[in-house]
C-alpha cells in the first residue's frame, strides 16, 4: 500500500511502520516498529496516541507512540484491515488464525 496518509487518520486496522530517531552517543539513527495499531487514543489531537503491536519469536510486543511527537520521523502505512471495532485488544489473548484480520477491500469512487 505505501500511501501517504496523514498522520492523524491512522487509526485500528493499520499495519505501521513507525520510524523513530534514537539519539545514542552523538549519533543519530532510526529505529523501526512495524506492527498492527490496535487502538488510537485522544481523537486527532496534539496529543493524540497509537498503540502498535506485533509478535516477535512468540512474545507479544506493544508500544504507545505519539502521533505528533518530533522524535517520530514518519509512519508509514503498510496495509490496512477491516476493523469494527475501534480498540483491538482482544487480539491480545488470540492465537494463530483467530489473530489474524481480513484485507480491506479498495473502494473505487466513481
Amino acid at each position: 500500500m505505501n500511501t501517504k496518509i496523514d498522520r492523524s487518520e491512522i487509526g485500528p486496522g493499520y499495519t505501521v511502520k513507525v520510524y523513530q530517531k534514537i539519539k545514542e552517543g552523538g549519533k543519530e539513527k532510526f529505529q523501526i516498529f512495524e506492527g498492527l495499531v490496535i487502538a488510537k487514543k485522544h481523537g486527532k489531537g496534539i496529543s493524540s496516541t497509537i498503540t502498535v503491536r506485533r509478535t516477535i519469536s512468540g512474545v507479544g510486543v506493544e508500544r504507545i507512540f505519539p502521533v505528533h511527537s518530533p522524535s517520530i520521523e514518519k509512519i508509514e502505512v503498510v496495509k490496512q484491515e477491516k476493523v469494527r471495532r475501534a480498540k483491538l485488544y482482544y487480539l491480545r489473548k488470540a492465537k494463530g488464525k483467530r489473530a489474524r484480520l481480513k484485507r480491506k477491500e479498495a473502494v473505487v469512487k466513481e
